[in-house]
């Protein structure tokens, strides 16, 4: 017997039935056109996979504008090729080398989920969750040195995740290159969704409202 508490997809399935009469009727000669040419993005997200959180909503971009990578709280792994699955550097590894990208930029966000856990050190019986979070662990420990208050310690944990993400990124040697040849430029964003503040880390370390 089905589980009629179970939440519908029906909706989801109206979304998409609009998308096709709408939105794709009305842009179907550009959709072609990037199917038929290839996608050349001149910039790379990565964001967090937070349900709340969409890049392509808060910054009007277009299919084929942004290559978006999102993974728990928004983090870049430390540069370590060996036989273990690397999402997150792999993507990188296409948008820096492949597609070229002017710009990569790593955007964390108000109320993280995970860098709460971090924070809270909870203990649970995960498989992945645990172990991925210790990449910010520098983070945390910079912010709970600094600030008392859990809510101000997880803010900045939260904005200091994103500058331990930007130095892992120059870990990648073949990155690094494209930096200092100036043909790459690393970016820090920290997004507060209640206030619909963006905030943008500048060249100081600080987080600044973007203008």
């Amino acid at each position: 017997m089905a589980d009629d508490t179970r939440t519908s997809l029906a909706p989801f399935l109206e979304g998409y039935r609009q998308f096709r009469a709408e939105y794709f009727r009305e842009n179907q000669a550009t959709i072609e056109n990037l199917m038929a040419k290839g996608q050349k993005p001149k910039a790379m997200m990565i964001a967090c996979s937070d349900s709340r959180i969409d890049p392509s909503l808060k910054f009007g971009v277009s299919p084929g504008e942004l290559f978006i990578v999102r993974n728990v709280a928004n983090l870049v792994p430390p540069y370590s090729p060996n036989n273990d699955y690397h999402g997150t550097s792999a993507a990188v590894e296409f948008a820096v080398r492949d597609l070229q990208v002017e710009h990569v930029i790593v955007m964390g966000h108000a109320k993280c989920g995970g860098i709460h856990a971090l924070m809270q050190h909870e203990h649970r019986p995960d498989d992945f969750i645990s172990s991925w979070m210790k990449i910010a662990e520098p983070a945390r420990n910079f912010a709970l040195a600094k600030v008392q208050e859990p809510a101000a310690a997880q803010r900045m944990c939260e904005q200091e995740a994103v500058k331990t993400s930007l130095a892992n990124l120059m870990t990648f040697p073949w990155l690094a290159e494209r930096v200092r040849t100036g043909k790459l430029e690393l970016h820090g964003w920290y997004f507060d969704l209640e206030t619909a503040t963006l905030y943008v880390c500048d060249p100081s370390g600080a987080f600044k409202v973007a203008d």
